[in-house]
């Protein structure tokens, strides 16, 4: 036999020479060729149209640089990889690796031996990460002296940062390491902000055009409140770029004081609380002197009435 057929799967039509088989494993698998009219000559085993589909649509994909997946009798058929790349062609072009945005952040709280030393070795380890101090505290208690760092540190070095404060440190008192995925709403401000600078654009075209001094301050307002919302989200969008690149670890320790210093220490405070309460007192008396004053009078007016009814009896 000569001449050429068309193989019809789905709605795709392949041509083969007249004859055309398939081995695969040993096994001779007959197509279904049409005619000149699309008329069924031969049957067709099922697992056959499965098989010739996979291969047409994965070699035609595969040069374009994509790998997409399938569905074939209502199964879908998941590519090999998640993504396929081609460094060349223009399939690249509309590809879009989309990077991830993590904001990090941790707390430790610690007690030490030595406060003087041990912030000297978090400092060390601060600078040797290229990190700094963006804020510190410094706290006196009856029993303890406590100071509170918080430290900003590039994201690629926090975990660094964290493990060189942790050396030597035997119990911690609390340790907190999180992280926060903003990448969609990363992704969804990008776009707001691309979506008010060309509705910005089409506005001073407006304005270009305008005929009058009606519209002209018509367009003037709603570009100022245009410019104002796209201030605000890349507001947003900056203090976002600055969370993801810069993770922030809050470093708390402390030093225990020891019991004689601790005793003068709440000895000292008694007597100022003692002292503090009287003045509180002597301020709340002065504070009702007419009270006072009116209960004086009456009782000074009660015996005196007393010691008069009392003189009347005895006259008697």
């Amino acid at each position: 036999m000569s001449g050429r057929y068309a193989l019809q799967i789905g709605d795709v039509m392949v041509a083969v020479s007249q004859g055309y088989s398939l081995i695969r494993k040993g096994e001779k698998i007959n197509l279904h060729l049409l005619g000149k009219r699309g008329t069924m000559k031969r049957p067709v085993k099922l697992w056959a149209w499965l098989f010739i589909l996979f291969i047409f649509f994965g070699c035609s994909e595969e040069k374009n640089g994509t790998v997409v997946s399938h569905k074939v009798g209502g199964a879908a058929m998941a590519p090999r990889e998640a993504m396929h790349f081609s460094s060349t062609g223009p399939a690249n072009k509309n590809l879009t690796l989309v990077e991830r945005k993590i904001i990090r952040n941790g707390e430790l709280a610690f007690e030490c031996s030595n406060l003087g030393e041990t912030r000297k070795r978090v400092e060390e380890a601060i600078k040797k990460y290229g990190g700094y101090i963006s804020n510190e505290n410094e706290y006196r208690y009856t029993d303890r002296i406590e100071q509170s760092i918080i430290i900003r540190v590039p994201a690629e070095n926090f975990d660094g940062l964290v493990a060189d404060i942790s050396q030597g440190v035997r119990r911690f008192d609390r340790k907190h390491i999180g992280s926060t995925d903003v990448t969609e709403e990363f992704l969804d401000i990008e776009l707001r902000i691309k979506i008010k600078k060309e509705t910005e654009t089409r506005y001073r075209e407006l304005l270009a055009r305008a005929k009058n001094v009606k519209e002209i301050l018509e367009i003037e307002r709603e570009l100022g409140k245009i410019r104002e919302e796209i201030e605000s989200v890349e507001g947003r969008l900056k203090y976002l770029q600055n969370q993801v690149a810069f993770s922030t670890l809050t470093v708390t320790f402390y030093e225990v004081i020891s019991t004689p210093v601790a005793f003068f220490s709440k000895a000292k405070t008694g007597l100022k609380t003692g002292w503090n309460n009287f003045i509180l007192f002597l301020v709340g008396v002065v504070s009702i002197w007419p009270f006072i004053v009116l209960f004086i009078g009456i009782i000074f007016v009660i015996r005196r009435l007393w010691k008069t009814k009392k003189q009347g009896k005895s006259s008697k």
